[in-house]
């Protein structure tokens, strides 16, 4: 990589790299697009079709950092055909102006990149505003960086989270997207397959309380404390920061790592975990960059398109899978089945039965349950009459009296019970009524966010549906809660291939 330059002053190999490396990858354009063209268009959704998602925007489905106390919480969520979604949802000062916050996501969700957490769709009913996302299930960078519990992140896989952060930027730039609000440790996540993705929340113009910067005003750009406003450098200043965030696993002030750069102090500023892990060399040609990148004058500063450029040399283990670098599970990973999952595979309703029989109603406590004064009345007592006639029904397999019995005993809707549901949903299966079957699961989860059985009966409408990816995808939901109930390890095994 020797050019002639001091080893922290502006290098001049990034412009003379950018065109090769530029063209070396427009063949490759192509094969990346077609990765997200499964994706469906932008679409608006109901406040209706989200809170069925989020199941009532569940405390159990929050998955921001900071939990309800987050400043825009984000829910994990499920819609209909089983795409798993992540759900921000703005308090009501962000997004005054409607119109502006439709603009924006719109604008938003026309960009389709596999090094994004792509925009799916927004709400904007009353008060209310939603974006929906794709939902990546393996943690922050910051999780993996600062607060790691089983293994600290690799030096490779450090070097391929600043390339693709990069890629995402400059794919951005390219469609005219150029400005991303509070680049941080916290907006990058990790999909099924342990690889980084830049949150597309970032990108939205006002998207925290009309705050560009949230962070430290030591992280802050400093042409952003003079005039408040974002640039493409003040992007890059961030971009810097995250490099440093890489290098040393901690959140080093940039003022605070200049310092140690100047004097030559790198072993202060390299992260001990990753002693042996990579050469001289190599740590100087990320800290040089870093420098670049945290140049006071903003024009100083490399864009996009040369930060790729730099960053593809460096990389280390290429063809190693991330989710292998990450210690992660991968999505295609075969997962062991309990009895009860294998039974659904089978579609074995019989052994399915027997299950939901000698559960009961024990999972049902802390479900959401509505009880008013009338549990002393009549009517309440009928309704409970009607509930214990459904379980008859059902314990004698007598499907089709269990189904009134049942209907009977929702109609009424003084308790809210997802064993009902769930008994009601096998017993739709039992008659040949696969779509309310799915319907009742549906609500079971509804009611019960975390609970495997609503997954697997799922799983089992979709499989009779003729809906076999989305069955699998509930299949596997299913396993996985089933695992955390039981507080086992999810198993791998054999691969049929």
């Amino acid at each position: 990589m020797g050019c002639g330059c001091s080893k922290f002053s502006r290098c001049c190999w990034g412009a003379e790299q950018e065109r090769p490396v530029a063209e070396a990858r427009d063949g490759v354009e192509n094969d990346e697009e077609s990765e997200v063209e499964t994706l469906p268009q932008f679409q608006e959704f109901t406040y209706e079709q989200i809170r069925m998602a989020t199941s009532g925007f569940s405390v159990e489905n929050i998955v921001s950092e900071h939990g309800e106390k987050a400043p825009n919480v984000v829910y994990k969520g499920k819609l209909d055909n089983q795409r798993r979604i992540a759900v921000k949802r703005f308090n009501r000062s962000a997004w005054p102006d409607a119109r502006q916050f439709l603009e924006e996501a719109r604008a938003v969700g026309q960009l389709r990149n596999h090094r994004l957490v792509n925009l799916l769709g927004c709400c904007c009913e009353g008060d209310e505003r939603l974006l929906v996302a794709e939902y990546m299930p393996n943690d922050t960078l910051a999780k993996h960086l600062f607060h790691w519990e089983t293994q600290p992140m690799k030096w490779a896989m450090r070097l391929r989270v600043a390339l693709h952060l990069a890629e995402a930027l400059e794919y951005c730039t390219r469609k005219g997207r150029a400005l991303y609000h509070d680049l941080n440790a916290y907006r990058i996540v990790f999909d099924e397959e342990g690889n980084p993705r830049l949150s597309c929340f970032g990108l939205m113009k006002n998207s925290r309380d009309g705050k560009s910067y949230s962070t430290n005003l030591a992280f802050t750009p400093p042409e952003y404390l003079r005039t408040g406003r974002v640039t493409a450098e003040s992007v890059t200043y961030s971009f810097g920061t995250l490099l440093l965030d890489l290098l040393s696993g901690k959140h080093i002030p940039p003022s605070r790592a200049l310092d140690l750069i100047r004097d030559r102090n790198l072993q202060m500023l390299t992260d001990s975990c990753l002693e042996g892990q990579f050469s001289n060399d190599d740590g100087t040609e990320l800290v040089r960059l870093a420098s670049r990148c945290l140049q006071y004058e903003p024009r100083e500063r490399p864009n996009p398109r040369s930060l790729v450029a730099a960053l593809l040399p460096l990389q280390k283990d290429t063809e190693v899978p991330s989710h292998v670098l990450m210690g992660i599970q991968s999505s295609t990973a075969a997962i062991s089945l309990s009895p009860l999952g294998e039974a659904c595979v089978r579609k074995d309703l019989t052994a399915i039965h027997e299950v939901l029989e000698k559960l009961g109603y024990k999972d049902d406590e802390g479900a959401a349950t509505e009880l008013s004064f009338q549990m002393w009345t009549n009517q309440m007592q009928e309704t409970l009459n009607s509930k214990k006639k459904g379980d008859v029904a059902f314990r004698h397999k007598d499907f089709r009296a269990a189904i009134d019995c049942y209907t009977q005993f929702i109609l009424v809707g003084t308790m809210v019970s997802p064993t009902v549901y769930a008994r009601r949903s096998l017993s739709y299966l039992m008659s040949d009524m696969p779509e309310e079957a799915l319907n009742d699961a549906l609500q079971a989860q509804v009611i019960s966010p975390v609970w495997h059985i609503a997954s697997y009966l799922q799983a089992v409408a979709l499989f009779a549906l003729g809906k076999e990816n989305e069955a699998q995808l509930a299949l596997k939901e299913g396993s996985v809660l089933e695992s955390r109930k039981n507080g086992r390890s999810l198993m791998t095994r054999p691969s049929p291939n």
